[in-house]
């Protein structure tokens, strides 16, 4: 049998050489996307801009919950939006907003804190909520912290190796503070795909509005929604006409948006901050709708936008009594049980 000539060996090696970088770019195209998205597939979830400049960031749901708990825990604490910024791009470099149960060393968590150097133990730092006031326990300490850069803030809580790697996610965590803090309204969607979640439902909303804003936030809604299903025992057909069926069965929860004044935020940013925890939400609670200022976001649709209400004109104007809940004075979410 004849040997292979010089020219026909270089195109084989040619071949597999091509073969090889196809599968080692396939391999590290996936490893990219496993790493930006936490494993969950495509991003599911958008915040854009509130100048119209066409500024956008699209994350995960998973990525969206962590960041709502960042946000609640900090303005929770009567903290500033800047003080959301620096934890929010701090959680971005350390974990991409995912809750690693690994990192370097004994590095754990959103913000990777180290057990071993008194951050608390591997459960505490791996309880978002914990975690986010941990590091605002610290942020805290840092004098004229608004005032600094934001890598140099980050870096005074963290002692990072990598110190100025904060500054690249400044962006990012600027937009998503605005909207996880209500400064800007209407612009954090999600598509609302549920996940498989141990329990949802309207008690179970409430038990993530514990985790996050405290126990004070459950006994309002509860005392809210007690009061709404009296008056509706006693309401005479049809006095919810604006608001669809399911919003006036068990499974809607209503927040009350009464104290908007914790680190000067208003009213009516108090109730944006709500409204996009519960979209942020709505993937991991199966929430199906969530309906604010006159604004109404539905989980399903392809372009998952913030649109007006039948009564929005009246709503978006913050006229009180204009439909159930109306006005800024409610949050209401309804649950797909």
């Amino acid at each position: 049998m004849p040997e292979p000539s010089p020219s026909s060996q270089r195109r084989g090696r040619l071949l597999r050489f091509g073969a090889a970088c196809a599968a080692l770019s396939a391999v590290t195209g996936y490893v990219v996307v496993q790493y930006v998205t936490g494993g969950a597939g495509e991003p599911a979830c958008r915040v854009v801009s509130a100048e119209g400049d066409g500024t956008t960031y699209a994350f995960t749901p998973e990525q969206a919950v962590n960041a709502a708990t960042i946000a609640a825990v900090g303005t929770g604490r009567g903290l500033p939006e800047r003080a959301v910024t620096i934890a929010l791009a701090t959680a971005l470099q350390e974990s991409a907003l995912r809750n690693l149960d690994h990192g370097d060393r004994d590095s754990l968590g959103l913000f990777q804190q180290r057990p071993s150097q008194g951050w608390g133990t591997a459960r505490e730092v791996t309880d978002p909520a914990y975690a986010a006031g941990a590091f605002y326990e610290h942020l805290v300490k840092v004098p004229d912290y608004t005032e600094l850069p934001l890598t140099v803030a980050a870096q005074r809580v963290q002692r990072s190796g990598y110190p100025e790697a904060y500054a690249k996610h400044e962006p990012d965590a600027a937009l998503l503070a605005a909207a996880l803090t209500g400064a800007s309204a209407a612009t954090l969607t999600c598509e609302g795909r549920p996940e498989s979640a141990t329990a949802t439902g309207p008690d179970a909303v409430r038990a993530a509005l514990a985790r996050d804003f405290g126990s004070g936030a459950r006994q309002e809604t509860d005392a809210r929604d007690a009061a709404r299903a009296g008056a509706r025992e006693t309401a005479a057909p049809g006095a919810d006409a604006d608001v669809p069926a399911a919003e006036t069965s068990g499974r809607t929860v209503t927040l009350p948006v009464t104290d908007g004044t914790a680190a000067g935020r208003g009213v009516r940013e108090r109730g944006w901050q709500l409204a996009h925890w519960a979209v942020a939400n709505a993937s991991a609670l199966h929430i199906e709708r969530v309906t604010y200022a006159g604004r109404q976001w539905v989980a399903g649709n392809t372009d998952s936008r913030w649109r007006a209400t039948r009564s929005g004109g009246a709503e978006a104007a913050g006229v009180p009594g204009s439909a159930v809940g109306a006005g800024t004075s409610a949050v209401r979410i309804v649950t797909a049980q």
